[in-house]
């Protein structure tokens, strides 16, 4: 996943003491009093810039990766918000490094070496603790982006409809997620991602929070995540129904969200009626998710709408390599370690001597 390598992101109290600390060291190995506080000075700038850089590497280029993962940032915390704090850092980077190089000057002139690399600390302490507000953003941005779910490239099933409806339980009965399932509105908050395989191949299933039938600009975050992911992940959308309106919402509005969801993707749309034990519904077709009555028969509909691996594709399968696992090792029962391979060297011939 994009986010999976972001770094802890450090408090500025924890890079100046990392950073003081590591120029501690170096200020032992200089003799000379007077060197020693000059390399103080050098030691903790460049610890300090270093630190600092290898956070704003540790985040993506969100110009460049998937749609779907750029949206959720968006969503959940805002692009330009994000760079903003970024921006801070890199300012910070840069200028600890000028003003560190300007104090190395400054003290190798200095009759007191000393109160240049007290003036020195002060300053670069003054300019990283600038921005601990935006380091404290920046490790939660990284605390929450790092548990999105992995959404594989593959054939993906989103699964929309109202808060309530079943969606959770399909997903339950037919991948390897297991959402929380209540009686309540919005139990999901998040996107979650179920697998199941099928044949040779492998089916992705995303369960998505609930929408409302409202205008967009009154949807919230939770909402909009189920919208990107309808968008920019789906091969195919099960959009659930509830005709016995026991989610809390009449059937006429979640026809409007239908509609909707409708004019909005470009996949596949398939329409189930959920909740076939309580309630029959006409025109569409029905399940119920209580005791998996039509539940196959949908995922045999959603399967129709799976490509066929070509003949192309079956080749390159037949003709992928085998990979060999790795041979266990003999263990010596005394030792309890491998045992040593003996290498046999070939015998020279025997020549007959006359």
């Amino acid at each position: 996943m994009e986010f999976e390598k972001m770094p802890t992101v450090p408090t500025a109290d924890e890079i100046l003491d990392r950073s003081f600390r590591r120029a501690a060291k170096k200020m032992q190995e200089k003799t000379n009093k007077e060197r020693a506080n000059t390399e103080f000075v050098r030691a903790v700038g460049a610890a300090i810039h270093d630190r600092l850089v290898y956070i704003i590497r540790g985040f993506p280029e969100f110009d460049k990766i998937p749609p779907f993962y750029r949206e959720m940032a968006d969503i959940l915390y805002g692009i330009d918000r994000i760079k903003q704090s970024l921006g801070a850092v890199g300012w910070a980077a840069k200028h600890t490094k000028m003003v560190g190089n300007q104090l190395v000057l400054q003290s190798r002139k200095a009759d007191d070496t000393l109160v240049v690399r007290k003036r020195a600390v002060a300053r670069l302490a003054s300019m990283v603790h600038q921005i601990d507000r935006d380091l404290r953003f920046l490790n939660e941005v990284r605390n929450t982006l790092r548990q999105l779910p992995h959404v594989e490239d593959t054939f993906t099933v989103v699964i929309a409809g109202y808060p309530n409806v079943g969606k959770s339980s399909f997903i339950r009965r037919v991948s390897s997620a297991e959402p929380e399932v209540a009686s309540y509105p919005f139990t999901t908050k998040g996107i979650i991602v179920g697998h199941r395989i099928v044949g040779r191949g492998k089916i992705q299933f995303v369960d998505t929070p609930g929408i409302l039938d409202r205008p967009a600009g009154e949807r919230n975050a939770i909402e909009k995540q189920a919208l990107s992911a309808m968008m920019n992940v789906a091969s195919v959308v099960l959009f659930i129904l509830d005709p016995s309106e026991h989610c809390g919402y009449p059937l006429k509005v979640q026809l409007n969200l239908l509609e909707e969801v409708r004019g909005m993707v470009k996949t596949p749309l398939v329409v189930v009626a959920n909740k076939s034990d309580l309630v029959a519904s006409e025109g569409y077709q029905t399940m119920s998710t209580v005791d998996g009555t039509g539940v196959e028969d949908v995922l045999a509909t959603i399967l129709a709408h799976k490509p066929k691996r070509t003949e192309e594709q079956r080749i390159i399968e037949i003709r992928a390599p085998i990979v060999n696992e790795p041979a266990v090792p003999d263990i010596d029962p005394i030792t309890g370690l491998p045992k040593r391979k003996r290498i046999r060297r070939p015998r020279k011939p025997r020549t007959r001597t006359e």
